[in-house]
Parts: structure tokens; C-alpha cells; sequence
């Protein structure tokens, strides 16, 4: 197990090769997951603390391995050659020289040519993640949000990059096609409706919790979701937020109510990675929140869902 310790007492997500000990081997890699432990300078009320998400995540993916019986007994280790590259070494209280590093290190991953996928943190790190991207390959970029919020806020309390702020900076990327960005299972009074106004002007598609929940076929809706991502762009990236799920499910996230189930989770992410996906995220668990770390554990299905669905796309493109 010494060998799978990355710092401290953690271990690399769900026992992934060590590429803080052994960073020659990322070149082998089909799948890197690395930590941005950062929260902004911007709080709100009690729920402080997802800088501790890549940590907790990490520790409690050691529960797990990598079979999923209920996908036709798949074993994702039998496919996908999984490495952990650590953590992002953020600044705190210095968003500019965080947003530059986060930059720096997702580019490198994104050099690789690996699947990169990041443990938050909080949902500022997609901005500096696809600013990576850019940077890496100069692609034309399509998004799905899935969020219970818009987060495209001019700014969060005054920091152009903070949690609630992402999407509006990703609105300027001259890289995002702003028309294949879809925000996806939005609900919710923490919205307000100059985000929704916002949205619209920018050219991007909304799909709510309530068109989730009334549709008769999931995948169906996640396709024509997927459809518009990926119009006119070379990449699709996928960033999840915790709170898209309803907090009975979520019991580490912030307490938005009336959102979806575990099962329509990790079912919309399966699909969207089985479409294609080029990299994703998921950000904003709060542990301390959260005695059982309910929703730390359930991180790691949702990921195994996601690299189930990248070995679908590759059996998919040989056949």
C-alpha cells in the first residue's frame, strides 16, 4: 500500500498508479486523476471547506475497486490504466496565481493526451482547467453543466474567478462555443433570474431538473444534449457540481432540494462519456458537512460510471 501513498496518509484514487512517485509513467496512462484543493476567497454561511474534497475523496475510494456488476460485470481495471498525479499546489488567497496554476498543471495532463479527471475544490477550477485545454490543444470546446446553478455571476462578491463565476468567464473563452454549452439540471431559488437572462443572451441551452424528471427516456435526453455540445466543436468537456443531486442524496454538498437521484447521476454521466467526453470534473464536496462522507464515497461511482462509459466509446470506435 506504501507505494500507492501519495502524501500523508492518502492513498492514490481507487489504488491508480502513483504519478507523484513515478511521473514517467503518466505517458501509460488512459485515465489521470489529479486534486484542486481550493476554495476561493469567497464563502457562504457554514459551507466551507472543499478544498478538503480531493483528500476525503481519495481516502474513501479505497473501499472500492473497479467492478460494476450491474454493467454487464465490467471490470473498468481490465480497460483503462488508472494513474493519480496529485494535487494542484494552490496559493491561498491568491485566486490570479491560483487560476495560473490550476492552468498550468491541467495542461500538462492535457498534453498527455490521458482522460483527465478533477477532484474539486470548487466549481472556479473549470475556468483555469479548460484555459489548460486551450492552451494544450487550441480546440473549439462544447460544455455539459451539470449543476443545480447557473454559476455565470459577473463575479462572486467581487472575485471575477469565484464559485459562483466560472460560466461567466467560460461565456469570454474565445475557445468555448458558447452555443454548445448546455446547463444541465438546473432547479432551484438560489438561482436568480438575471442567471437565466444570462444564459439565454449568451447563446447557451438550458435543461432542467424538471425536463429530467418528466422525460420517458434519460439516455434519450442526454443524447440531444450531447448533440448540441458537441455542434460545431472539436471536444466535449463534462463538469459536474454535487448539488445537482438532491441533498437527501448529497448529504456533503450545499442543501438544494428537488434534484436528481444518484441513479440519474451516474446514468446522464455514463451517456455522456460513452458519447465522448474529453476530460471532466467534479467539484463541491464539503465533508465536514458530512459525518458518513456519504457524498465523498459517492464520487467514486460516479467516476467508475464515467470510465465505463469512455471504454463503451472505445469498443464503439473500432467497431
Amino acid at each position: 500500500m506504501s507505494d500507492k501513498i501519495i502524501y500523508g496518509n492518502t492513498p492514490s484514487f481507487l489504488g491508480g498508479e502513483n504519478l507523484v512517485k513515478n511521473p514517467e509513467k503518466m505517458k501509460d496512462m488512459d485515465v489521470v486523476v489529479y486534486g484542486v484543493p481550493w476554495e476561493g476567497a469567497v464563502t457562504w454561511g457554514d459551507y466551507t471547506g472543499c478544498e478538503l474534497g480531493p483528500k476525503v475523496i481519495r481516502l474513501c475510494s479505497a473501499r472500492y475497486s473497479g467492478y460494476l456488476p450491474e454493467l454487464n460485470h465490467l471490470d473498468i481495471f481490465e480497460h483503462l490504466k488508472l494513474g493519480d498525479k496529485g494535487d494542484v499546489d494552490v496559493v491561498p488567497a491568491e485566486p490570479p496565481k491560483t487560476m495560473d496554476r490550476i492552468k498550468e498543471f491541467s495542461k500538462e495532463i492535457w498534453d498527455s493526451g490521458a482522460f483527465p479527471i478533477a477532484l474539486g475544490g470548487d466549481h472556479g477550477i473549470t475556468y483555469p482547467i479548460l484555459e489548460g485545454l486551450a492552451a494544450s490543444q487550441d480546440k473549439k470546446i462544447g460544455i455539459i453543466h451539470l449543476d443545480a446553478h447557473y454559476d455565470n455571476n459577473e463575479s462572486s462578491e467581487g472575485d471575477p474567478y469565484g464559485r459562483g463565476a466560472p460560466f461567466a468567464r467560460l461565456y469570454e473563452s474565445d475557445n468555448v462555443r458558447n452555443e454548445s454549452l448546455v446547463h444541465m439540471g438546473i432547479h432551484g431559488p438560489r438561482n436568480k433570474p438575471e442567471n437565466g437572462r444570462a444564459a439565454n443572451e449568451a447563446g447557451a441551452t438550458t435543461i432542467t431538473v424538471n425536463d429530467i424528471k418528466d422525460t420517458d427516456d434519460l439516455r434519450a435526453l442526454t443524447r440531444r444534449a450531447y448533440e448540441i455540445a458537441s455542434k460545431d466543436t472539436d471536444v466535449v468537456y463534462l463538469s459536474i457540481c454535487s448539488d445537482v443531486l438532491d441533498h437527501a442524496y448529497n448529504p456533503g454538498g450545499p442543501v438544494d432540494g428537488n434534484g436528481l437521484t444518484s441513479h440519474e447521476l451516474v446514468t446522464i454521466v455514463h451517456e455522456v462519456c460513452k458519447q465522448g467526453a474529453a476530460g471532466m470534473d467534479f467539484v463541491e464536496v464539503y465533508p465536514q458537512q458530512d459525518g458518513n462522507d456519504f457524498s465523498s464515497h459517492f464520487v467514486s461511482t460516479v467516476l467508475l460510471y464515467a470510465m465505463a462509459g469512455e471504454i463503451e466509446r472505445r469498443k464503439n470506435k473500432k467497431n
